[in-house]
């Protein structure tokens, strides 16, 4: 009898133990799972975050690139600018006109003058300021 009486003072004990305990425990499982979908979600707020600002300039700069090949669309168009584009590339002239190309000075000169120098004339070269 006293047998039995420690078993269910036992079983009670048990019974008030997890009937107070795992409230508390479900709880505690169940804020750190808050906790951790909450984490993610900040995580991929501030990815999305920065990917929309890169995207907003990536925008921002087709628009630019935009603007500028339609005024030089416009540019095409217009019979004075590709007039003077044939003449600055291509040398095109018109009838009675004459083409002047100049070409820059020699660099063989310079070339033949360093060759002519003997091995002397270089080595006090270096010496000199």
């Amino acid at each position: 009898m006293i047998q039995q009486r420690n078993k269910t003072k036992r079983a009670r004990g048990v019974m008030v133990f997890l009937s107070s305990v795992l409230p508390i425990a479900s709880a505690l499982i169940f804020i750190v799972f808050l906790a951790v979908s909450n984490w993610r979600l900040y995580q991929k707020r501030a990815e999305l975050v920065s990917q929309f600002r890169d995207l907003e300039k990536e925008a921002v700069m087709l628009e630019k690139e935009n603007q500028e090949l339609q005024e030089g669309f416009f540019q095409l168009s217009d019979k004075e600018y590709l007039e003077k584009m044939a003449r600055e590339k291509f040398s095109y002239k018109k009838p009675g006109e004459e083409v002047v190309i100049v070409l820059p000075p020699p660099v063989i000169e310079e070339v033949k003058r360093e060759e002519k120098k003997n091995f002397w004339q270089k080595f006090l070269e270096i010496f000199q300021l």
